[in-house]
């Protein structure tokens, strides 16, 4: 398939989730969103970084291995997500897909679940900003141009490293750093507003390729940009590290070095406004040259995946079959 470079030799297990909601409400002061859809939970590209990790011990599963091949789909996604447009308390805010998980993940080819959320808050004009590394979004670029015509659409790709071998490395079954600048070639030439998120950024292992990566995502035309720090909560350390280890061995002690310098001498700190900047002077440098190389090259800097800030949502209801106007 064209928007898949190769098939992750894992030997998955799908399991089905049946919950009767499928919006999830954000409260961290942190994140870009209020309201997100995860038809996914788990996820194919094993990202050693991955945030998202520990949310899979909240479903009996590990967050290591377990987290990339026992992956939890919603197939009732778009049918939940259609009921909870209908209530009288949704009031049209943006929906990200997603908070935990990538909503174009490779599974997404065949299920196509994303797809179908995507072509509901199409017919009820709902906005929605989207944050993926996966090229299989231009497979619906149908649906994405009819939500940017009749709604509002963000979109942002996931772009950390410039050096494709470093990139196989930390994430080994997400499409190449070459191929996801394509992606958001191909998006921006339609008029889709797109940027691009150079997350995490690792202290001494992708710093390096900031100027790089933002600079061909800005040729490529992207046209909003943002940053966070790496953070390792919980299990994930275990997975960051012994991935470090194994794959780039040579470097493994002079990047957890400079982790501890940006974290106060550990891996990791959970404290909100902190965790996504962490501090002292190596994580000062890194933003500094961030929001300079940013601004040189024209890029707006938010992280908000809720559009321009309009203050008039373009929500409609559809109207139902049968149902006729009244003009008195």
């Amino acid at each position: 398939m064209e928007y898949l470079e190769e098939i992750p030799p894992a030997k998955l297990e799908v399991l089905e989730d049946h919950s009767r909601e499928v919006l999830g409400r954000n409260d961290s002061p942190d994140v870009g969103f209020t309201w997100s859809v995860n038809p996914y939970r788990g996820c194919l590209h094993a990202c050693a970084y991955c945030y998202a990790r520990p949310y899979h011990e909240y479903l009996g599963f590990g967050a290591g291995t377990d987290f990339e091949t026992k992956l939890v789909v919603k197939p009732r996604a778009a049918e939940l997500l259609r009921e909870a447009f209908e209530r009288k308390s949704w009031k049209g805010e943006s929906v990200a897909f997603s908070g935990v998980t990538d909503c174009y993940q490779p599974l997404e080819a065949s299920l196509r679940l994303t797809r179908a959320c995507l072509e509901v808050c199409a017919e009820y004009r709902n906005p929605v900003g989207i944050i993926t590394k996966g090229p299989l979004i231009e497979r619906d670029l149908d649906v994405l141009q009819t939500l940017a015509e009749h709604a509002r659409l963000t979109v942002c790709i996931t772009l950390p490293f410039h050096d494709e071998h470093v990139a196989r490395a930390m994430e080994p079954y997400v499409a190449s750093p070459r191929r996801r600048l394509l992606t958001i070639e191909r998006l921006a030439s339609t008029g889709i507003d797109v940027g691009v998120a150079v997350a995490p950024i690792i202290p001494g292992l992708n710093d390096e390729d900031m100027v790089r990566v933002l600079t061909a995502a800005r040729e490529a035309g992207a046209t909003r940009a943002f940053s966070t720090l790496l953070r390792l909560p919980g299990p994930v350390q275990a997975v960051f590290e012994q991935r470090l280890r194994d794959k780039l061995p040579l470097r493994a002690e002079r990047v957890l070095h400079r982790i501890r310098e940006t974290r106060g001498g550990e891996l990791n700190d959970s404290r909100f406004k902190v965790r996504m900047r962490g501090e002292g002077l190596y994580a000062d440098t890194i933003h500094r040259l961030f929001a300079t190389t940013a601004r040189r090259l024209g890029f707006k800097t938010s992280m908000s995946l809720e559009g321009g800030g309009e203050s008039e949502s373009t929500f409609r209801r559809p109207m139902k079959a049968g149902t006729q106007l009244s003009f008195f």
